[in-house]
């Protein structure tokens, strides 16, 4: 446990460098996953079909997921509750205020072993741990609720999670093996089962997974609303709607008959506080994507077509159309520098330059980032690990980089999906029949 404990303190510094909420009581708008109000809840199957090696294996993974938030009174705040045939509230929510606590209270949560009744803990969850009143009183927080089983439980579900539900508590199910059957967690959890139901083999392969269930919660986190019109209304954000670039905006042709899209002139100033944007930041993945036509003279041009600048002018993200050297740059935030540009000059992506309608698309993780162009894979560079972006300076579109000049550009979709899967499900289908006038 010892090794395990370096790991997971190197782990944190690694990732944030310092302390987030102290980053966050000295720097006003830091925001990301790590830092949005959070009620976590892991519900934990403790019942003798794990056994007791299966079962450290669990609290190890528990352990690795909240390692990623920052645990305070602020922040997230973690309840534990172990279940077999009666469940056992093994930590509060509350209880500890920094990371380093937590870790001690849940290596020392002991097995139970017993029968499996999923039913009675998440119904227990729903009155014991959301339910207290010193929780109702408090600012609004995200109440989400992580359960974690290996069988099939011995009483209902069905009941338990829709009475859940209905209290907004967010539901994932995570099964282990093969004893569990994937529609009683569908049942469990929210839908849709393809972003709240999770599986794998067994107990030896829940590792591969705690990176997706901390984006998941990542993304539940910081991604409040839904896009209309994508497939099971995915999380991101909508910017041609948000930055209100459809009100303002000509509408014109867009890449099909049945498009439109907004042609943007440089009378337009579109600039909104990223506070109004991103409230709680971006999680550590997403998807860029853009449809978009560089007429002439915008494809000669240097411009930002998306950037996220700190209240002192500071890139926090941002997409650069390069023109002259017909080239796009993505840059971020970096643990080791202020800033990290990442130059995508691939033949591919010259295309973009030609003056017709093509998509760009970035599939951003926390170690990398890759490239698309109308769909097809251009190029795939590595990032440095980030950290939580300011949210209170300005988001703006479409300016040169070097001063608040719009650039004359045509935009039928600005999107970041906060489900990086959603690059997958982005085929740029708009492109392929162009109409050119």
């Amino acid at each position: 446990m010892y090794l395990s404990s370096l790991y997971i303190s190197s782990r944190i510094v690694t990732r944030h460098c310092v302390h987030v909420d102290s980053m966050a009581k000295c720097f006003p708008g830091f925001a990301g996953c790590s830092t949005t109000p959070n009620d976590l809840a892991f519900i934990i199957d403790g019942s003798s079909s794990l056994g007791l090696p299966n079962f450290e294996t669990a609290k190890r993974w528990l352990i690795n997921i909240t390692s990623g938030f920052d645990v305070s009174t602020r922040h997230t705040q973690v309840a534990v509750v172990q279940y077999s045939d009666t469940p056992r509230l093994e930590i509060p929510l509350g209880k500890h205020q920094n990371g380093q606590e937590l870790v001690k209270a849940i290596t020392s949560i002991s097995y139970l072993g017993g029968n499996t009744r999923t039913g009675r803990a998440i119904k227990f969850a729903t009155d014991h741990v959301f339910g207290m009143p010193n929780r109702t009183s408090k600012s609004p927080r995200n109440r989400i609720a992580v359960v974690l089983t290996d069988g099939r439980s011995q009483d209902d579900v069905e009941d338990a999670a829709i009475e859940a539900r209905a209290q907004n508590i967010v539901l994932f199910a995570v099964g282990v093996g093969n004893e569990i059957t994937n529609s009683e967690l569908v049942s469990v959890a929210n839908k849709p089962a393809s972003t709240y139901v999770l599986h794998v083999e067994d107990y030896k392969s829940i590792a591969s997974i705690w990176d997706l269930m901390e984006q998941k919660l990542c993304e539940e986190s910081v991604c409040p609303t839904r896009i209309p019109g994508t497939v099971n209304d995915q999380k991101g954000f909508d910017l041609m709607s948000l930055m209100k670039i459809e009100q303002e905006a000509q509408k014109v042709q867009g890449s099909l008959i049945s498009e439109r899209a907004s042609q943007l002139s440089p009378r337009m100033d579109i600039t909104h506080d990223t506070r109004e944007i991103f409230p709680e930041g971006l999680p550590p993945a997403f998807v860029f994507v853009a449809t978009l036509r560089l007429k002439n003279p915008a494809h000669w041009m240097k411009f930002d077509l998306l950037r996220v600048l700190s209240q002192d002018g500071v890139k926090q993200i941002a997409v650069t159309v390069n023109g002259p050297d017909k080239s796009v740059t993505f840059s971020s935030t970096s643990t080791l520098k202020k800033e990290q540009t990442v130059i995508f000059n691939d033949r591919g992506i010259k295309r973009l330059f030609d003056t017709d309608w093509h998509q760009l698309k970035f599939l951003v993780k926390p170690k990398r980032i890759t490239c698309f162009v109308d769909g097809a894979y251009v190029e795939e560079q590595l990032l440095d690990p980030v950290v939580p972006i300011y949210i209170n300076g300005k988001t703006q579109v479409a300016k040169k980089t070097s001063i608040e000049t719009t650039v004359p550009i045509v935009l039928q979709k600005l999107r970041l999906y906060c489900d990086p899967q959603q690059s997958e499900r982005e085929t740029a289908c708009e492109i392929y029949s162009v109409v050119r006038p």
